[in-house]
């Protein structure tokens, strides 16, 4: 069978998409497929796998194009077989503001925030310190800012960032740890803390050797394990996603009381977002997950080229 592998693109992710690429396509060749590995970009990439023909297409893209529903409709425009989510659901995770609202009918605890100009957020006094302001549309933290104290300086840069588009995220911050969980085709694996080396976890502690720790099925409350496993499975759904996604959560434990009702675990535990094409470098969450359930890098690989499909839809779809 032969495998294209699309990785690069033309988003502020891109050299991540190369190191992720790059290793699936290694994995596929060690799982006996034969693989090319295309350097995709919008006006090339349909004449390239048109050239290839392969039997189906692993996509390896992150960012703006590659996640956001464009490259999945010129794959269903040329009727191919591929992984990860399709048009729809690519588009709707892709907005953070419109998925939220998804979620939020589905009895999710979500950041309370708002899309604004960025020229008014850089203003300053939307909301009260600390909040975070975030790209609508893109992953891997960049151009992410936790706003402590508005400074002329820090409003000044937000303003000047072309990274956080015309109508960036404004939301409160929420304190307490990191957490995320990985969902593979309808079942969530496990639940991970990620501790940040530095302040937060930016790009640097999401990519860098060492950059952060990861605790693998974490000791949490009970509770707060089985609803971030449940509501991981239940965005997945809502959203119509397929194949794998990854699911980012805030856990606020800062003053966890000694015997937590239910109503504190619903809300202590927030969801960020859902990643509809998370990373697979070697330093990224989902493989180590799928390790730790025993499936092997190459396994992962292989299963998700075994789940690609046209058209790619999801299954069972949560209304």
């Amino acid at each position: 069978m032969k495998v294209a592998v699309l990785k690069g693109g033309v988003s502020a992710e891109r050299a991540v998409s190369l190191v992720s690429g790059e290793a699936c396509a290694e994995a596929l060749r060690g799982e006996g497929y034969d693989v090319v590995e295309i350097d995709a970009h919008p006006d090339t990439v349909a004449d390239d796998l048109r050239c290839v023909a392969p039997d189906v297409v692993f996509n390896g893209l992150h960012g703006d194009w590659g996640e956001d529903g464009e490259v999945q409709e010129i794959l269903d425009r040329l009727e191919l077989p591929y992984t990860h989510s399709g048009v729809a659901a690519s588009r709707l995770a892709m907005n953070k503001d419109r998925a939220k609202d998804v979620l939020v009918q589905h009895g999710i605890t979500v950041p309370q925030g708002q899309t604004a100009r960025r020229a008014l957020i850089a203003n300053g006094g939307l909301l009260p310190t600390p909040y975070v302001v975030k790209p609508n549309g893109s992953g891997s933290s960049a151009s992410v800012y936790i706003v402590t104290e508005e400074t002329p300086e820090l409003l000044a840069k937000m303003r000047d960032d072309k990274g956080l588009g015309d109508e960036p995220v404004i939301e409160p911050f929420i304190p307490g740890r990191e957490l995320t969980v990985t969902v593979l085709g309808d079942r969530a694996l496990c639940v991970t803390e990620i501790v940040p080396q530095g302040d937060w976890y930016d790009y640097d502690a999401k990519y860098v050797d060492g950059g952060s720790r990861h605790i693998v099925d974490v000791d949490l409350p009970e509770a707060v394990t089985a609803l971030a496993l449940k509501n991981a499975e239940i965005a997945h759904r809502a959203l119509g996603c397929c194949g794998v996604t990854r699911t980012d959560y805030r856990f606020n434990d800062t003053e966890w009381p000694e015997n937590p009702t239910e109503s504190d675990v619903v809300n202590g535990l927030v969801m960020l977002e859902l990643n509809t094409q998370p990373g697979m470098t070697p330093t990224s969450l989902v493989p180590e997950q799928c390790q730790h359930r025993g499936m092997s890098f190459g396994e992962l690989c292989r299963w998700m080229v075994e789940d690609a499909s046209w058209p790619r839809r999801a299954l069972n779809p949560q209304k």
